[in-house]
């Protein structure tokens, strides 16, 4: 009922920086916590970071805090991470979720099975 759309990963150098777009449609009235996940070759999905339905509370992993950060349009049914000084451990194919109102809520955000809706995934590669 909710389906999601992520763009933006590509081929980045060491230090750069990428924007990751994440568009939402269908019921995302019935939604609340958005989050990012990432997964490279081999390794278990882990959470990125994850943005309240107002904005106001934003989770990031110890990985990430500092270089990302994460937010959301409701306007225009998008999330965003804009991530900076990249590093050659960040890539993975990131993938971008929705959870359920009433789910995801607080800490239970950085929980990979309180979300519900998941993109298709976008790849992310940075070169050392």
């Amino acid at each position: 009922q909710v389906h999601l759309v992520e763009a933006g990963g590509g081929l980045v150098q060491a230090g750069g920086s990428l924007r990751l777009s994440c568009a939402a449609s269908g019921r995302t009235f019935s939604t609340n916590t958005m989050g990012w996940f990432r997964q490279a070759p081999g390794k278990e999905r882990e959470f990125v970071a994850a943005i309240s339905w107002s904005g106001h509370r934003t989770y990031y992993s110890d990985s990430v805090k500092g270089r990302f950060t994460i937010s959301r349009d409701n306007a225009k049914n998008t999330m965003y991470l804009q991530a900076n000084s990249l590093k050659p451990e960040d890539t993975a194919v990131y993938f971008c979720a929705a959870a359920d109102t009433g789910r995801a809520m607080g800490f239970m955000a950085l929980r990979r099975l309180e979300y519900t809706y998941w993109g298709q995934g976008t790849q992310v590669t940075v070169s050392s």
